[in-house]
């Protein structure tokens, strides 16, 4: 892609806010049924994440997004509340110019799963914020618990940047591993501009579910 373009680019997403009529994002944790409590783990919900309007105009222009989960089980009771468990998963979603769709993968312990097709971005939405059950399962000890989630919303950061671009040309492992090929000064340097000029930093949100006991 030629810089001149991303950099018309830039401008017009600089120049807009949030989506219309859309809320602030959140992220959501919901314990299962009290039967189920100590066999499955939460489900996991995230609202309005893509509702920025330079999230859209980057995602229209062939740049992916990035949403990336990570779900700890925690004890407590003690002097200091102790990590038992984590999981993480991605979601990916980028827009494909040839076929004016976009295309939606989760990514569950290096499993990739197309998940839809899109020619309208509310499916899109619709499609990320399905609820989802987290791949983490409690304690069978009768010790209290709680789940604490954290989402990562990633447009072109620096880190990742290599791996998008090798991504829209199909391959898909290196994007979601993460192994980066270093190269040259002058590269990192045009990417690491790109990206903070693109507003390429993380959009992060927290949620926490109740303490339960299994």
């Amino acid at each position: 892609m030629r810089w001149r373009s991303v950099l018309v680019l830039f401008m017009v997403a600089a120049a807009g806010g949030p989506v219309a009529a859309q809320g602030r994002p959140r992220l959501e944790v919901m314990l299962p049924s009290r039967a189920m409590l100590g066999e499955e783990g939460p489900t996991v919900r995230v609202r309005n994440v893509l509702s920025e309007r330079y999230v859209t105009d980057l995602l229209r222009n062939g740049f992916p997004a990035r949403i990336h989960f990570r779900a700890e089980l925690w004890t407590s009771g003690g002097l200091f509340d102790a990590l038992q468990r984590r999981a993480e998963w991605d979601v990916l979603v980028r827009f494909d110019a040839l076929r004016q769709e976009y295309d939606v993968v989760r990514v569950v312990r290096d499993s990739a799963t197309a998940t839809g097709h899109f020619s309208r971005f509310a499916d899109v939405v619709a499609d990320v914020e399905r609820p989802m059950r987290a791949p983490i399962a409690p304690l069978r000890e009768r010790k209290l618990q709680y789940y604490n989630v954290t989402l990562e919303l990633e447009m072109l950061s620096v880190s990742d940047l290599d791996e998008v671009e090798r991504w829209l040309r199909g391959e898909l492992k290196p994007a979601v591993r993460g192994e980066r090929n270093p190269g040259t000064a002058v590269g990192r340097g045009m990417r690491t501009l790109l990206a903070r000029v693109l507003g390429g930093e993380m959009r992060r949100l927290q949620a926490r579910s109740r303490t339960f006991r299994p």
